[in-house]
């Protein structure tokens, strides 16, 4: 006798059976105890989630002539005539290749007869959304007005593709991707049933692994027992056969890369390589092992939502303490980017050698969070004694490496060599710059993150030709406006809006506070002393 598959062998016959689609199940129950069956069903959610084993169990339930609390009795003439495939009541159609007009007629023309036995035919259409628009429309009509003994149910992955005339004519049930703990379960009674050994930490990854499909789940489980057939199925054997990396090797892979070695990296990679792992499953499992990390860092009562062993979750804890939020929300962006680019290519290696280069080199991006790991970097050195290069002969002030002809929109310079010259004091403020200084907390208030951070943190002074000068600190701030001219714009703009007039903004940057206060006219005390300087 030719063997079964797993999910093929134990694909539910009662509702009972069904797992983590509870909501679902009661419904359609109770509609079945009080025969109130709608004529119409559409069935969606992603893989593997129960929606044709739902759709046969629902045509056997209201055609079954004993039903219990009703779930179909399987013992009937009828029950075991739609178990074998052999109804004339419940017909089955493929979608995807019967998605023209001529085979939605078909069906219509059938619908004109009663069933010969039995009281409802049903018509179970997987994969709806691959209809054509011209079979939609010939569905309608008889979808919305079928006979009293013909039931529809409509079974698709992708509703957003399902003409919303359809969707208003039918019952609507999403199902939800299954827990880990539902599929983990499931799969320990079936292999107490099939008599196999399996360590509960090895059916958990093939239930992550699974990403909510039951049916996946059981196909990852069936190719890991064919693999080490006759042996006990181990955490480890699962991860040989299905490409998987330990998590150990992700916190070698992270010090790695918090320590900016490069060699180290590509060598661990090298390793993951000769060990046949699949490259793909190494970019999505290195990503929730950040995601991991970044809720630890978020939460300290998060552990119901990391699903992951205690002894993993104390390595977890030590590696979290190890490297800032901001960081690893770069790390994920970086892989999140990767996962989408490395299905396309053959050379997966060596975009994922890129991938951790630029996590060793934050240089080498120009984004806000690439410059706060530059800053984390050289804050780390200068707390070990060592000088980055580019700082030596600066009196340790920030080198920022900015055009001070203005073209950037920052005027930058040292304390006390003239290049931030304090303005002559004017005889009296001009009006609008008055209004500007004023409004600043308005101002600040109308700004998005990060700009409202920056300029709620900036110094206000006079510039040349009494312009309104910004002051912010070297580093974020004044990389901020420096990197892209539209940032001064949308400053003036801003500013401009509140007083009611076009000013125009200069944005310089310094050290320190105590830089701005030596060589600046700070104009929020002036204004807010009520100081004004009169004519001599």
């Amino acid at each position: 006798m030719s063997y079964t598959a797993l999910y093929r062998k134990f694909r539910p016959d009662h509702f009972e059976d069904v797992k983590g689609q509870e909501h679902i199940v009661t419904t359609l129950r109770n509609q079945i105890k009080a025969e109130r069956v709608g004529h119409a069903y559409l069935f969606c959610g992603t893989r593997g989630t129960g929606k044709t084993t739902i759709a046969k169990i629902l045509a056997k339930a209201v055609n079954c002539e004993h039903p219990v609390e009703g779930s179909p009795c399987g013992e009937c003439r009828s029950c075991k005539a739609i178990a074998a495939g052999a109804s004339m009541n419940v017909i089955e159609i493929d979608a995807a290749s019967n998605n023209g007009v001529d085979n939605v007629r078909e069906i219509i023309d059938e619908v004109a007869y009663s069933p010969a036995e039995g009281k409802y035919k049903v018509y179970i259409i997987d994969e709806v959304h691959m209809l054509s628009p011209g079979a939609f429309n010939a569905l309608l009509k008889t979808l919305e007005e079928p006979p009293s003994y013909v039931i529809f149910i409509l079974a698709t992955t992708e509703v957003h593709k399902i003409p919303i005339t359809i969707l208003s004519r039918c019952q609507r049930y999403d199902f939800k991707r299954i827990t880990i703990d539902t599929i983990a379960s499931r799969l320990q009674e079936l292999m107490e049933v099939e008599q196999i050994q399996v360590e509960e930490k090895a059916l958990r990854y093939i239930a992550k692994a699974a990403d909510g499909s039951m049916r996946d789940a059981l196909s990852l489980l069936d190719q890991c027992i064919a693999f080490h057939y006759g042996q006990e199925l181990t955490y480890d054997k699962v991860l040989d056969v299905l490409g998987a990396v330990d998590m150990e090797v992700f916190g070698r892979l992270l010090r790695h890369v918090l320590k900016q070695d490069v060699s180290g990296c590509i060598g661990l990679l090298e390793e993951i390589v000769m060990q046949g792992r699949e490259l793909s499953q190494f970019v999505a499992d290195f990503t929730w092992y950040l995601r991991n990390l970044l809720l630890l860092k978020a939460s300290d009562d998060i552990e119901d939502v990391i699903d992951v062993s205690s002894e993993n979750l104390v390595r977890l804890r030590e590696e979290a303490e190890m490297i800032e939020a901001d960081t690893i929300v770069r790390y994920i962006r970086i892989f999140s980017e990767l996962s989408n680019q490395i299905r396309y290519v053959s050379q997966k290696r060596i975009l994922i050698e890129i991938a951790l280069i630029k996590l060793c080199r934050p240089e080498m991006e120009s984004d806000l969070g690439s410059v706060a790991e530059r800053v984390r970097v050289m804050e780390d050195k200068l707390e070990n004694g060592i000088v980055p290069s580019g700082m030596a002969g600066t009196g340790g002030i920030l080198n920022t490496g900015l055009n001070v002809n203005g073209s950037s929109g920052l005027e930058t310079g040292s304390p006390g060599t003239g290049a931030a010259d304090r303005p002559a004091l004017p005889k009296a403020i001009p009006d609008d710059v008055r209004e500007a200084v004023e409004k600043w907390p308005i101002i600040v208030g109308r700004a998005s993150m990060p700009m409202k951070q920056y300029i709620k943190n900036a110094g206000l002074s006079l510039g040349g030709d009494n312009k309104l000068l910004v002051v912010v600190q070297d580093g974020l701030a004044s990389d901020y406006f420096a990197e892209q001219e539209g940032h001064r714009e949308l400053l003036m703009q801003m500013v401009s809006q509140a007083v009611g007039k076009d000013i125009e903004v200069t944005v310089r940057s310094v050290p320190d506070k105590d830089t701005f206060v030596r060589d600046y006219v700070d104009l929020n005390q002036m204004i807010h002393m009520d100081i004004e300087i009169e004519d001599e």
